[in-house]
């Protein structure tokens, strides 16, 4: 399990714009802002990331870069970018089982057939420039996600008060 304080594993990733995308090579103001997902075969997901989308341009004006990345192949994230209304949103996919596991998201099976065979269930992570853990908050269900103008308030907060990492107690 990652601990807030502790360095983040490394993610090089695609992206559907053709592109890679490197964790330790960000240079962000404040954070990064991992958003994983179930994939292409969510609702909830959609939901999530199109509310994101109407919200990243209040993540970056806090000098916080965002990504959103799944288990998906590259033809299903595709599908993701064109159909649901994300844009603006980087679009990472194809990140491995092992990796899912690194970042101590939980992983399924398919129980439709809709659903590849094994994706990662939903987290979001809240990485510092040194590429140190600040928060995580991870699901084993697509359901009960934290709310993006909630998190942009605890931002807020977070920064006016200089508040720490907290969950580092051993």
């Amino acid at each position: 399990m990652l601990t807030p304080t502790q360095n983040v594993p490394n993610l090089k990733i695609d992206l559907i714009n053709d592109t890679q995308w490197e964790l330790h090579k960000q240079r962000p103001e404040n954070y990064t802002l991992l958003v994983f997902y179930r994939g292409y075969h969510c609702p909830k997901c959609k939901e999530q990331l199109e509310n994101l989308k109407d919200q990243v341009d209040d993540f970056t004006s806090r000098g916080i870069n965002v990504i959103a990345l799944s288990m998906d192949s590259e033809k299903r994230a595709k599908k993701t970018g064109d159909e649901w209304d994300i844009d603006g949103i980087p679009v990472g996919f194809g990140l491995t089982k092992k990796e899912a596991k690194d970042w101590g998201l939980f992983i399924s099976s398919a129980i439709s057939e809709s659903e590849p065979d094994i994706f990662s269930e939903p987290g979001l992570f809240l990485v510092k420039p040194d590429n140190t853990l600040y928060l995580t908050s991870i699901q084993s269900m697509p359901f009960a996600r934290p709310h993006f103008k909630d998190l942009l308030g605890a931002i807020d907060f977070i920064e006016k008060k200089g508040y720490p990492p907290r969950g580092t107690a051993q």
